[in-house]
């Protein structure tokens, strides 16, 4: 395999060096840019049909050799192809509780591009596992004041942006509605603007990720208050069975204010301690209904998620891997 030109050019003004991959046995080399990894057909071949296939292809007879090894270049970044052979060669690498996401996004993309299925799919359940399709999963997320933190892939600032990129490029169609959720909860310029990772570098989502997530937070904050949602109780004024009416009507009235102040986004929120706080001021009926509204309500939210971002619906949004 070549590489394109401007790489190949910059691979010959550069020196090149040896990665501690580097098996002397080894009777294959792998070249990503200036990088070189002495490799194994068999381990390669065993793990992928792409590899598999090119091994049996003829060699040109001006193949570049090292030891009677020949040189394969890669048009892949050299870091990406070391942690796919990390996951090849060291059987604890994808072990780890939590994978850092540069390694997960390389496992993804070389994965698919190289057909190393077992790789794939082991990351990929990572990305879905912390972006579920069920609203039981996504509950069992949040811990931390109502707030979510990664559990099997390293956390830093811009990940819920780097999450939901890397699985609408490469078809992770059913980690969408989530991730596009857990993107519009914080302050929206962020959407266009981006979140600094911490390393000098900023997360920003593409043209079609910014559209979806405004739209569909503007759609989830208009739903939240309709008949069925989760706050439908806030503007629900007329109950029949209150105690104390003029009590109960000035906490929604206030809830509601704060809502519309701040364009809250709670649609996915049920009783937190913030708000049961509020609830517990009710009248016995008016919380039973309050907490009642929300719990049905934020399922019906769940289940009409994807429509919020113009995604097919659930049973329709597979991993095309």
């Amino acid at each position: 395999m070549t590489s394109s030109s401007a790489k190949r050019q910059r691979t010959e003004d550069a020196p090149i060096a040896r990665s501690e991959i580097w098996h002397d046995d080894g009777s294959l080399v792998l070249q990503a840019e200036n990088t070189q990894f002495r490799v194994h057909w068999g381990v390669l071949s065993l793990n992928s049909p792409f590899f598999q296939n090119l091994k049996g292809l003829p060699q040109p007879p001006d193949q570049p050799s090292i030891e009677g090894c020949p040189v394969v270049e890669l048009p892949d970044d050299a870091a990406d192809v070391e942690y796919l052979l990390k996951a090849l060669y060291i059987p604890t690498f994808l072990m780890q509780k939590k994978l850092p996401f540069p390694a997960a996004a390389a496992l993804i993309r070389l994965g698919r591009k190289y057909d190393f299925k077992d790789v794939l799919n082991t990351t990929v359940e990572r990305v879905t596992f912390e972006n579920p399709a069920t609203l039981e999963k996504y509950d069992a997320l949040i811990v931390d004041r109502g707030r979510y933190g990664p559990r099997s892939i390293l956390n830093y600032p811009g990940i819920l942006y780097d999450m939901l990129s890397l699985a609408r490029e490469h078809s992770i169609m059913s980690v969408l509605p989530c991730a596009y959720y857990r993107a519009i909860l914080y302050q929206p310029t962020l959407i266009f603007d981006g979140t600094p990772r911490g390393d000098g570098t900023s997360t920003v989502l593409a043209t079609i990720d910014q559209r979806r997530c405004v739209q569909g937070r503007e759609k989830l904050i208009k739903a939240q208050f309709r008949v069925g949602y989760t706050h439908a109780w806030v503007r629900d004024r007329e109950r029949l069975d209150c105690i104390d009416s003029e009590g109960c009507d000035t906490l929604r009235a206030r809830l509601l204010d704060r809502f519309l102040d701040t364009l809250s986004l709670w649609a996915l929120c049920g009783p937190t301690v913030e708000l049961d706080t509020t609830v517990k001021q009710l009248c016995h009926s008016c919380a039973t209904y309050a907490r009642e509204s929300m719990e049905s309500g934020r399922k019906k939210i769940w289940d009409e998620l994807p429509s919020f971002f113009d995604l097919p619906p659930w049973s329709e949004l597979t991993n095309d891997l």
